[in-house]
C-alpha cells in the first residue's frame, strides 16, 4: 500500500477521499467506489501504486489524439481499477478487475523505470490510458513529473471525473487530454455509466480553461446514445467552448453487459458527424471505421486533405509547422 493524495480525515476513523467527482466518505477497512483506495486506521491508500496491468507502445492517434504530435508512439499504462461502471466498458478484463474478480493484478513498476522504458522505446509521450488514470494518481502524478523533467509530455485518457483540486495538482505536468463525453442524458450516465452527467460536464470546461489540450470521444451506441437531438446537444456543447476542439464519434462493438445491442450502424456515425460540422465544429472524426475518409484530418478553409490515415496509422501528413501546406490556415492542436 502507498499513501493517498488528496483525502481529509473525518470522524470515527472515516475518510472523506476528493480525488474524483464521486467524493467517496469511506469507513474504516473499506474501499471507495473505484475499488483501489482503502481506508486503513483512518488513512487513506492507494493499492495501485505499483500494479501495471497494461503497458504498450501505441501510435497516439489509438488515443484517439489526432492534433497531438500527430504521427508519433506515445507509451501507454494502466492499473486495474475504475471508478465508473460502464455496462459497455471495452477494457472490463482490467477496469473493472477489483471490483468483478475481487483481485489487484499486476506487474511491480515505479515512475523512474516507466520513463526510463518510454524513452528508449522512442516514444514522445506517456499515456496514462485503458483504464481510468484519475483512480491511478499519484502514479501518474510521480510519473508525469520524471517525464517532464527528462523532455516527455503526458496524456490523460479519462472519463472527465476528476475533481478540480486534482487536475489543478497535476496540471504542471498534464499537457493533453483525451475525455470522453459519454451521451447527453443523465439518465443513460447514472444507469449506464454510474456517474453523473453535469459532473463531467464541469469537468471538461476546467480541463479547456486550464490550457491542457482536449479532444473529446463518443461512443455511438444503438438505442443507447444515439438519438440525433443528444448527439447534437454533445457537439452544441463542444462548440459553446471552443469549435476548434476534436470530437470523436467511434462505432461501438457488443461487449461486457452490452452485448446484445448491434454494432453501430455507419449510417449513424455519419449522421453524428455531420451533426458536428453543422453546428460548427471544425474537427469531426469517425472512429473504429478503417478506410471510412472520417479519419482524416481537412482544412476548414480550403477543404484540402492535410492529414490521411487508415485507422491508428498515418498514411500521409501535409502539415507544414501545424498549419496548411496549400492555404496557409493554422490547424488546432500541438504540432
Amino acid at each position: 500500500m502507498h499513501d493517498a493524495m488528496l483525502w481529509e480525515p473525518l470522524e470515527d476513523n472515516k475518510v472523506h477521499c476528493y480525488l474524483c467527482r464521486h467524493h467517496c466518505r469511506i469507513n474504516d477497512g473499506r474501499r471507495g467506489i473505484c475499488q483501489v483506495r482503502e481506508n486503513t486506521g483512518g488513512r487513506l491508500y492507494t493499492l495501485v501504486y505499483d500494479r501495471i496491468v497494461a503497458r504498450n507502445v501505441d501510435p497516439i492517434e489509438k488515443k484517439p489524439l489526432f492534433h497531438f504530435l500527430p504521427g508519433s508512439f506515445s507509451y501507454s499504462i494502466a492499473t486495474p481499477g475504475c471508478n465508473f461502471r460502464c455496462m459497455f466498458c471495452q477494457n472490463a478484463d482490467i477496469a473493472q478487475m477489483p471490483r468483478d474478480s475481487k483481485v489487484i493484478m499486476g506487474q511491480p513498476a515505479n515512475p523512474h523505470d516507466i520513463v526510463t522504458d518510454a524513452q528508449g522505446s522512442g516514444c514522445r509521450s506517456i499515456s496514462y490510458t485503458y483504464t481510468e488514470p484519475t483512480i491511478f494518481f499519484e502514479l501518474a502524478y510521480d510519473t508525469a513529473i520524471i517525464a517532464h523533467e527528462r523532455g516527455l509530455k503526458n496524456i490523460f485518457v479519462t472519463n472527465g471525473y476528476i475533481t478540480k483540486e486534482a487536475l489543478s495538482k497535476i496540471r504542471p505536468s498534464l499537457d493533453a487530454a483525451n475525455i470522453d463525453l459519454k451521451g447527453f442524458n443523465p439518465e443513460f450516465y447514472r444507469k449506464v455509466c454510474g456517474a453523473e452527467l453535469e459532473k463531467v460536464l464541469d469537468s471538461i470546461r476546467v480541463y479547456y480553461e486550464s490550457g491542457i489540450w482536449i479532444e473529446l470521444t463518443t461512443l455511438v451506441i444503438p438505442n443507447q446514445n444515439d438519438n440525433p437531438d443528444e448527439l447534437r446537444g454533445i457537439a452544441r456543447f463542444i462548440a459553446s467552448l471552443d469549435k476548434n476542439i476534436p470530437w470523436h464519434v467511434t462505432r461501438f462493438h457488443p461487449t461486457y453487459k452490452l452485448k446484445d445491442e448491434p454494432v453501430t450502424p455507419l449510417e449513424t456515425l455519419a449522421t453524428a458527424r455531420s451533426i458536428g460540422l453543422e453546428e460548427g465544429l471544425k474537427y469531426v472524426y469517425e472512429g473504429n471505421v478503417p478506410g471510412s475518409g472520417g479519419e482524416n484530418t481537412i482544412c476548414p478553409h480550403c477543404g484540402d486533405t492535410l492529414i490521411k490515415r487508415y485507422g491508428n496509422m498515418t498514411l500521409a501528413d501535409k502539415t507544414v509547422k501545424g498549419a496548411c501546406a496549400s492555404c496557409g490556415e493554422k490547424i488546432a492542436g500541438v504540432f
